[in-house]
């Protein structure tokens, strides 16, 4: 047991003696650099760098540099620098700038700047910038200088960016603090503009005034339009009342008139039955002394007519039924016919001639046989009875036929 606990406590001991020395040779050969540094690792035929981290140095072989990357503040001034137009001003201002901790302007830096202070790399960005400023300045008017020193300086930025970048520095701000000039131009451009800023104010002034002015004329306006639109209003009101009153009035007057209008209406109606009654009056009296005995007259007259017409339609038949009996008679008489015919007509002409002439000689008087059933006896009869009865005188009538001409 003993034996063992005396072991434990060499080794111990070995190690103690042993480590100590080695953590001792470690701290010197580890190097850690800070967020705002870069370590630089030189030797060996080269460099290498180590941002915000750790690294081995070489023993013998390595040396190790810092270099800060923390930011520069530069007060940045310059003297009769001679604007655009050939006045000569002086221009103050403040630039902030650092080491850049990439590649490939660290390098620059690097090689610039590795064996210089802060102060001498402050002192070559103040001589780079106040160089740069003038050669801004000689490119502006003092006007532009003096009104926009944003815009100066973001120039300022521009211009001084690529010398800077050669060296390694990077310009985060460029502010102009102060711009005056020795030959009081500036002071001039001043006043011509505080008399341009007062007279602005003048005018703004005017202007304000008559807007003033406008808009109570214009309240004024609108007051006015109110109350004439609160009169037309009333004026409408009393208008609409006045109409409606004059409707009201009006449609009574139309039913007074269309009650008038009925009743002219109802009396006309009136009267045209009063006078339809009047003309059915005198269509009846006419009816009973003219129309109706007219039409007496009418049926009497046609009654007549039809009496008369059978009369000679009863006539007609007779003398044809005695024609047709004489035309048969005729027939039947044969020769002696025509002499029967001859005797009567002579009979007749005899008749006429003793009526006319006082002396009358008879050369010769020729009788019939007295027998009434004979046929020339009969034929004379029908020859008296038709003369006498219709007035149809046959042997004149065969006379015509025959010419006039006779034979004894």
């Amino acid at each position: 047991m003993e034996t063992i606990i005396g072991t434990v406590f060499a080794v111990i001991g070995t190690l103690f003696i042993i480590g100590i020395p080695g953590i001792l040779i470690a701290k010197k050969l580890i190097y850690i650099a800070a967020p705002n540094e870069v370590l630089v690792f030189s030797g060996r035929g080269g460099y290498r760098t180590i941002k915000g981290g750790r690294g081995y140095r070489v023993p013998l072989l390595e040396t190790v540099d810092r270099m800060d990357l923390t930011n520069m503040i530069i007060d940045v001034a310059v003297s009769n620098a001679y604007a655009k137009g050939g006045i000569p001003l002086t221009v103050q201002g403040v630039a902030n700038i650092k080491v850049s901790g990439h590649q490939p302007l660290l390098g620059n830096a690097i090689e610039r700047f590795m064996d210089k202070d802060r102060r001498a790399i402050m002192k070559i960005a103040k001589d780079t910038l106040e160089g740069n400023l003038r050669g801004v300045l000689s490119q502006l008017t003092p006007e532009q200088v003096n009104d926009d020193k944003l815009q100066f300086a973001e120039k300022l930025l521009e211009e001084a960016e690529h010398d800077l970048s050669k060296l390694g520095l990077v310009l985060d701000t460029m502010k102009i603090q102060h711009v005056e000039d020795d030959v009081s131009y500036l002071d001039s451009i001043g006043r011509q503009r505080t008399a341009e800023v007062i007279k602005q104010a003048r005018v703004a002034e005017a202007e304000a005034e008559a807007l003033s002015t406008q808009r109570e004329a214009s309240n004024n306006q609108s007051a006015r339009i109110r109350d004439l639109e609160a009169q037309m209003k009333i004026l409408e009101a009393d208008t609409s009342r006045r109409v409606k009153e004059a409707e009201t009035a009006g449609g009574a007057m139309i039913a007074e008139e269309i009650g008038e209008v009925h009743a002219l209406i109802a009396e006309a109606t009136e009267d045209i039955r009063v006078q339809e009654a009047r003309v059915e009056q005198v269509r009846l009296r006419l009816q009973a002394d003219i129309i109706a005995p007219a039409a007496a007259g009418v049926e009497q007259q046609q009654a007549d007519a039809k009496g008369r017409a059978a009369k000679i339609i009863e006539d007609g038949r007779a003398t044809v039924a005695v024609l047709g009996e004489m035309i048969a008679t005729w027939k039947q008489g044969g020769e002696s016919a025509r002499d029967i015919f001859l005797m009567q007509k002579l009979q007749g002409v005899m008749g006429s001639l003793v009526d006319t002439i006082d002396e009358v000689k008879v050369d010769r008087i020729t009788v019939l046989p007295g027998n009434p059933d004979s046929r020339a006896q009969q034929a004379v009869t029908l020859v008296e009875e038709l003369k006498a009865g219709v007035g149809i005188d046959v042997p004149k009538l065969l006379d015509r036929v025959t010419g006039g001409s006779s034979e004894g």
